[in-house]
């Protein structure tokens, strides 16, 4: 039931114009897993990105896609009329 909502929550927000950013990193094959994950947790906390989608390829070279919304800000000031 949880899920029927938070659904409902994401249509309601993309029909009003919701949209996310993506950043991509690549990250070489000699990236530690310990480094990647701080470099994440860095981006996460500070930048407020998401993990969207990870790739590790043959050679070990890891493809990451980071994602956040695009917040827009409305004008909460109502307009003057100059008559």
């Amino acid at each position: 039931m949880a899920a029927g909502r938070t659904g409902a929550k994401r249509d309601t927000w993309v029909a009003q114009g919701g949209q996310y950013e993506y950043r991509v990193l690549t990250l070489p094959r000699t990236t530690s897993r310990n480094d990647a994950r701080q470099m994440l947790t860095e981006q996460a906390e500070y930048g407020r990105w998401e993990l969207a989608r990870s790739v590790l390829y043959v050679g070990g070279e890891r493809r990451v896609w980071l994602r956040r919304k695009i917040i827009r800000v409305r004008s909460t000031l109502a307009e003057v009329d100059a008559g």
